[in-house]
């Protein structure tokens, strides 16, 4: 033995636990037994033929002089149930694809039919054997050889589902994935996902591409990264928060269209829609602006849709969400205005914004006193409080929110029109961010302004603010076309699609406090 079971105290000489667990103080017992009789508990490799969810597919409904003709199968996977009936056995096997049922019989394994019988829940074997169907009409394996596999020295647990502490389950989400069939089919739904979006961009001459996770500068974006060094070089580094400002140097060097499909990380809090390592979806086109984005996004999303659901409605935590295009566009400063009951032209105001706010905090039982906007706090600061607070509550539908105020926009280019907007949409779908887009401002003076102003931003203690990037506006100063660019969140979109309440229930290990290690939980 390498080492005692997690929960155990100890062992004896001979590998059984001391103490502990009294389960897996059992199953331990099982694997010096087991051992002991010659038989290998963590065996070798297996030559599976089929797996559970074809061989449904191909054989349920067959006839049954088909079925007898279908020559043997082998099959590999974890018991998840075994029934015992005298001298037969039924037991049912759990691979990637599915469930099927196993038949055995004495008379059929003759010696190795105690074996079958005393496998437990949770063991893995493989099986040879012939297709059959049982008189309740169920596909069945009549089982003619098997194998041990592997052992399974901890019980399932058998109140997992329903469990109050949900972190339990995150943390243990190789038994989540085990118990729960439908948080399998979330995440095979997300797998889904990622392959309509990489078919969708492909067949429309988008180049996948891979940019650095760690940087010398954290850009793309107003987040606070994580700050991590590299001992050889001796430099400090910063993991991701955007993938963006790669993305376009690759377009300015004669890549005109590109996208990421990868991890990033931002240093802040955690939430049902915050976790702060999350995948991210970036393309960018050249030649085009955020008006071609919307299109593009539209017919992306409701491609989605028909790969994952088969159509264009879906449910989302009991409100129906409705794909077809066109979809609702809203001016964001109007948004902002309608909000707190004044006219677009007020917003300008800060007392007049201030008591507006705090009149509409009051009509909706919010507390007013939260609106403690100092003498310091920029406008477009207070315009962004007002539209979390209560613009973003009331988007449901899919509703592009357009047209944003430059200073939120440091890497957008200006409206031709009115020079204090910017060309940038969000797109909001029951009540969540999905997307952000933006013409990209390809105007190096420009650019190098607007960074001059976020680092003031900064030195007045905005630790999100953005970095100056020498190296982004050279590469500016070599060209960048009229590009726009576009980011999608993937684990939201998961959460959309799969009808999932928390972004934790879309990643397969999202970030939890380390836990206090050793309470036996099986």
């Amino acid at each position: 033995m390498s080492g005692q079971p997690p929960g155990v105290a100890g062992e004896s000489a001979g590998g059984t636990p001391v103490s502990g667990n009294e389960l897996v103080r059992r199953r331990y017992e099982k694997l010096r037994a087991l051992r002991a009789a010659g038989v290998d508990p963590f065996g070798t490799r297996f030559p599976v033929s089929h797996w559970a969810g074809p061989l449904h597919a191909r054989w349920d409904t067959a006839p049954e002089d088909e079925l007898r003709g279908a020559g043997p199968v082998s099959i590999a996977g974890r018991v998840m149930s075994i029934r015992h009936h005298g001298k037969s056995c039924f037991a049912h096997v759990l691979d990637q694809t599915g469930t099927i049922q196993l038949y055995a019989r004495a008379d059929v394994l003759g010696e190795g039919y105690a074996g079958f019988t005393d496998l437990d829940v949770a063991d893995f074997i493989g099986v040879t054997g012939d297709l059959m169907r049982t008189r309740t009409g169920e596909l069945t394996v009549q089982v003619k050889a098997w194998a041990f596999l592997s052992k399974s020295v901890r019980p399932l647990p058998e109140k997992w589902h329903g469990l109050k502490d949900v972190e339990t389950r995150y943390r243990q989400r190789y038994v989540d994935l085990l118990v729960n069939p439908g948080v399998r089919d979330a995440f095979q739904a997300r797998a889904r996902i990622i392959q309509a979006i990489r078919a969708f961009l492909d067949a429309r001459g988008f180049l996948e591409v891979e940019t650095p996770v760690m940087q010398p500068l954290a850009g793309g974006a107003l987040a606070r990264p994580f700050a991590t060094h590299h001992n050889a070089l001796d430099i400090p580094l910063f993991l991701r928060i955007a993938l963006e400002l790669h993305l376009k140097r690759l377009v300015v060097g004669g890549f005109d269209r590109v996208y990421e499909i990868g991890r990033i990380f931002r240093n802040e809090g955690v939430s049902t829609q915050h976790n702060p390592e999350f995948t991210m979806l970036e393309f960018y086109q050249a030649y085009a602006d955020y008006n071609d984005l919307i299109e593009l996004t539209e017919a992306m999303f409701a491609e989605i849709g028909r790969v994952v659901t088969g159509g264009l409605a879906l449910s989302y935590q009991g409100e129906t969400i409705d794909l077809t295009p066109p979809w609702r566009r809203l001016g964001y400063l109007d948004a902002v205005a309608e909000a707190v009951g004044l006219p677009r032209h007020g917003i300008h105001d800060r007392d007049g914004l201030h008591a507006a706010a705090r009149a509409a905090a009051g009509r909706e039982n919010l507390d007013a006193g939260a609106w403690n906007w100092s003498v310091d706090t920029p406008t477009y600061q207070m315009w962004k409080d007002v539209f979390e607070t209560f613009v973003e509550p009331t988007l449901v539908q899919p509703t592009f929110v357009v047209d944003f105020p430059t200073e939120l926009s440091p890497l957008a280019r200006q409206k031709r029109e009115d020079p204090s907007l910017v060309d940038r949409f969000e797109l909001f779908v029951a009540r969540m961010e999905m997307a952000n887009a933006y013409s990209e401002l390809n105007d190096p003076v420009e650019q190098r302004r607007r960074f001059d102003e976020q680092l003031r931003a900064r030195a007045a203690g905005d630790d999100e603010a953005h970095q100056l990037d020498d190296d982004y506006i050279r590469a500016l100063e070599y060209g960048l076309p009229p590009t726009a660019g576009e980011g999608v969140g993937i684990d939201r979109l998961t959460m959309l699609f799969t009808d999932r309440a928390s972004i934790r229930d879309v990643i397969l290990f999202p970030l939890l406090r380390p836990e206090s290690f050793g309470a036996d939980e099986g």
